[in-house]
Protein backbone atom coordinates (compact mmCIF):
# COMPACT_ATOMS: atom_id res chain seq x y z
CA UNK A 1 0.00 0.00 0.00
CA UNK A 2 1.07 3.57 -0.67
CA UNK A 3 1.98 5.79 2.26
CA UNK A 4 -0.28 8.79 2.55
CA UNK A 5 0.25 12.06 4.29
CA UNK A 6 -2.00 12.73 7.22
CA UNK A 7 -4.67 15.24 6.09
CA UNK A 8 -3.44 17.62 8.78
CA UNK A 9 0.09 17.58 7.35
CA UNK A 10 -0.09 19.37 4.01
CA UNK A 11 3.14 20.03 2.13
CA UNK A 12 3.29 23.71 3.19
CA UNK A 13 2.75 22.68 6.82
CA UNK A 14 5.55 20.13 6.67
CA UNK A 15 7.92 22.64 5.09
CA UNK A 16 7.05 25.17 7.80
CA UNK A 17 7.72 22.62 10.54
CA UNK A 18 11.08 21.76 8.99
CA UNK A 19 11.97 25.44 8.85
CA UNK A 20 11.08 25.88 12.53
CA UNK A 21 13.23 22.87 13.41
CA UNK A 22 16.18 24.24 11.45
CA UNK A 23 15.88 27.67 13.05
CA UNK A 24 15.77 26.08 16.49
CA UNK A 25 18.75 23.86 15.70
CA UNK A 26 20.95 26.65 14.40
CA UNK A 27 19.76 29.02 17.07
CA UNK A 28 20.82 26.66 19.85
CA UNK A 29 24.07 25.94 18.04
CA UNK A 30 24.86 29.64 17.77
CA UNK A 31 24.10 30.22 21.46
CA UNK A 32 26.27 27.30 22.45
CA UNK A 33 29.17 28.72 20.45
CA UNK A 34 29.04 32.21 21.95
CA UNK A 35 32.62 33.38 22.20
CA UNK A 36 34.58 34.55 25.21
CA UNK A 37 34.99 38.30 25.65
CA UNK A 38 37.24 40.58 27.67
CA UNK A 39 36.60 43.55 29.93
CA UNK A 40 39.26 45.98 31.11
CA UNK A 41 38.88 47.57 34.54
CA UNK A 42 40.71 50.83 35.22
CA UNK A 43 40.85 51.33 38.97
CA UNK A 44 41.93 53.91 41.51
CA UNK A 45 43.86 52.01 44.17
CA UNK A 46 44.51 55.12 46.29
CA UNK A 47 44.77 58.85 45.63
CA UNK A 48 47.37 59.20 42.87
CA UNK A 49 47.75 55.43 42.46
CA UNK A 50 46.13 53.72 39.48
CA UNK A 51 46.11 50.34 37.79
CA UNK A 52 44.11 48.06 35.53
CA UNK A 53 43.20 44.43 35.12
CA UNK A 54 41.48 42.42 32.41
CA UNK A 55 38.83 39.76 32.92
CA UNK A 56 37.99 37.21 30.25
CA UNK A 57 34.50 35.68 30.43
CA UNK A 58 33.52 32.21 29.23
CA UNK A 59 29.82 31.59 28.43
CA UNK A 60 30.32 27.82 28.53
CA UNK A 61 31.31 28.04 32.20
CA UNK A 62 28.25 29.92 33.43
CA UNK A 63 25.99 31.26 30.65
CA UNK A 64 23.52 33.11 32.86
CA UNK A 65 26.28 34.66 34.93
CA UNK A 66 28.14 35.81 31.82
CA UNK A 67 24.98 37.34 30.34
CA UNK A 68 24.34 39.24 33.58
CA UNK A 69 27.95 40.44 33.71
CA UNK A 70 27.75 41.63 30.10
CA UNK A 71 24.62 43.67 30.82
CA UNK A 72 26.25 45.19 33.90
CA UNK A 73 29.23 46.33 31.82
CA UNK A 74 26.95 47.66 29.06
CA UNK A 75 24.96 49.79 31.50
CA UNK A 76 28.13 51.07 33.28
CA UNK A 77 26.54 50.89 36.72
CA UNK A 78 29.93 50.02 38.26
CA UNK A 79 31.55 53.36 37.41
CA UNK A 80 32.72 54.66 40.79
CA UNK A 81 31.77 51.43 42.59
CA UNK A 82 33.94 50.62 45.59
CA UNK A 83 35.71 47.37 46.43
CA UNK A 84 33.88 47.19 49.73
CA UNK A 85 34.82 43.73 51.04
CA UNK A 86 38.47 42.73 50.79
CA UNK A 87 39.84 39.81 52.78
CA UNK A 88 43.53 39.03 52.16
CA UNK A 89 44.26 35.44 51.11
CA UNK A 90 40.55 34.94 50.42
CA UNK A 91 38.81 37.31 47.99
CA UNK A 92 37.91 40.86 46.92
CA UNK A 93 34.23 41.71 46.46
CA UNK A 94 32.41 44.59 44.74
CA UNK A 95 29.32 45.26 42.68
CA UNK A 96 26.89 47.43 44.63
CA UNK A 97 26.43 50.49 42.38
CA UNK A 98 27.54 53.81 43.80
CA UNK A 99 24.23 55.38 42.76
CA UNK A 100 21.30 54.36 44.96
CA UNK A 101 18.90 54.51 42.00
CA UNK A 102 20.98 51.90 40.14
CA UNK A 103 21.25 49.73 43.23
CA UNK A 104 17.46 49.78 43.67
CA UNK A 105 16.78 49.06 40.00
CA UNK A 106 19.09 46.05 39.92
CA UNK A 107 18.05 44.59 43.25
CA UNK A 108 15.15 42.80 41.56
CA UNK A 109 17.18 41.52 38.59
CA UNK A 110 18.03 38.21 40.17
CA UNK A 111 19.19 35.34 37.97
CA UNK A 112 19.06 31.60 38.48
CA UNK A 113 22.17 29.73 39.52
CA UNK A 114 24.54 28.18 36.99
CA UNK A 115 26.03 24.74 37.68
CA UNK A 116 29.59 24.94 39.02
CA UNK A 117 31.81 23.93 36.10
CA UNK A 118 35.14 25.43 37.19
CA UNK A 119 36.65 25.56 40.67
CA UNK A 120 37.11 28.85 42.52
CA UNK A 121 40.85 29.09 41.91
CA UNK A 122 43.03 32.15 42.36
CA UNK A 123 42.17 34.78 39.77
CA UNK A 124 38.73 33.39 38.89
CA UNK A 125 35.63 35.55 39.27
CA UNK A 126 32.19 34.47 40.53
CA UNK A 127 28.95 36.14 41.54
CA UNK A 128 28.26 36.55 45.22
CA UNK A 129 24.90 35.25 46.45
CA UNK A 130 22.63 35.45 49.47
CA UNK A 131 21.04 32.08 48.77
CA UNK A 132 19.65 30.08 45.87
CA UNK A 133 18.98 32.02 42.65
CA UNK A 134 19.83 35.42 44.15
CA UNK A 135 22.69 36.69 41.94
CA UNK A 136 22.37 40.34 40.97
CA UNK A 137 25.41 42.66 40.66
CA UNK A 138 27.90 41.60 43.34
CA UNK A 139 30.96 39.61 42.27
CA UNK A 140 34.28 38.57 43.74
CA UNK A 141 37.74 37.57 42.57
CA UNK A 142 39.50 34.80 44.43
CA UNK A 143 42.87 35.73 45.95
CA UNK A 144 43.56 32.05 46.65
CA UNK A 145 42.32 28.61 45.62
CA UNK A 146 38.94 28.47 47.39
CA UNK A 147 37.62 25.07 46.35
CA UNK A 148 35.42 25.05 49.46
CA UNK A 149 33.18 27.57 47.68
CA UNK A 150 32.42 25.16 44.84
CA UNK A 151 30.09 23.04 46.92
CA UNK A 152 28.24 26.16 48.06
CA UNK A 153 27.19 26.93 44.48
CA UNK A 154 29.55 29.78 43.59
CA UNK A 155 30.11 29.27 39.87
CA UNK A 156 33.10 31.03 38.25
CA UNK A 157 32.30 32.67 34.92
CA UNK A 158 35.67 34.16 34.01
CA UNK A 159 39.23 34.84 35.12
CA UNK A 160 41.78 37.61 35.41
CA UNK A 161 44.11 37.19 32.43
CA UNK A 162 46.15 40.34 33.05
CA UNK A 163 46.79 42.57 36.07
CA UNK A 164 46.34 40.16 38.97
CA UNK A 165 49.16 42.08 40.65
CA UNK A 166 46.86 45.12 40.57
CA UNK A 167 43.99 43.12 42.07
CA UNK A 168 46.35 42.11 44.88
CA UNK A 169 46.96 45.82 45.65
CA UNK A 170 43.29 46.73 46.15
CA UNK A 171 42.92 48.42 49.54
CA UNK A 172 42.09 45.86 52.23
CA UNK A 173 42.32 47.92 55.42
CA UNK A 174 38.58 48.03 56.05
CA UNK A 175 38.11 44.28 55.53
CA UNK A 176 34.38 43.50 56.00
CA UNK A 177 33.47 46.64 57.92
CA UNK A 178 31.51 48.53 55.22
CA UNK A 179 27.80 47.77 55.74
CA UNK A 180 26.12 46.52 52.58
CA UNK A 181 22.69 47.74 53.67
CA UNK A 182 23.99 51.28 54.04
CA UNK A 183 25.82 51.10 50.71
CA UNK A 184 22.54 50.20 48.99
CA UNK A 185 20.60 52.86 50.88
CA UNK A 186 23.12 55.72 50.75
CA UNK A 187 25.52 54.75 47.96
CA UNK A 188 28.97 56.29 47.68
CA UNK A 189 27.95 59.13 50.01
CA UNK A 190 28.15 56.67 52.90
CA UNK A 191 31.39 55.06 51.71
CA UNK A 192 33.19 58.34 51.06
CA UNK A 193 32.33 59.50 54.57
CA UNK A 194 32.91 56.32 56.57
CA UNK A 195 35.37 54.39 54.38
CA UNK A 196 37.21 56.99 52.29
CA UNK A 197 40.27 54.85 51.55
CA UNK A 198 38.47 52.15 49.55
CA UNK A 199 39.82 51.46 46.07
CA UNK A 200 37.24 51.92 43.33
CA UNK A 201 36.44 51.39 39.65
CA UNK A 202 37.16 54.31 37.36
CA UNK A 203 35.84 52.55 34.26
CA UNK A 204 35.02 49.07 32.94
CA UNK A 205 34.96 48.61 29.17
CA UNK A 206 34.81 45.81 26.62
CA UNK A 207 37.92 45.06 24.60
CA UNK A 208 38.29 43.77 21.04
CA UNK A 209 35.23 43.21 18.88
CA UNK A 210 32.91 44.03 21.79
CA UNK A 211 34.47 47.45 22.40
CA UNK A 212 32.31 50.52 21.82
CA UNK A 213 33.27 52.35 18.60
CA UNK A 214 35.10 55.62 19.08
CA UNK A 215 33.13 58.70 18.10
Amino acid sequence: PKLRLCPCQSLPTMLFLRLVALVALYGFSSAAKEEAFQVKFDVVLAPGSYGSFIIECYPEWAPQGVAQFREIIETKIWTGARFFRVIPDFMVQWGIPGKTSDAAAWDSKKIKDDPVVESNRRGLISFATSGKDTRTTQVFINFADNANLDGLGFSPFGKVIEGMDVVDKIYSGDRENPEQGKIKAEGNKYLKKKHPRLSYIKSADFLGADASPEL
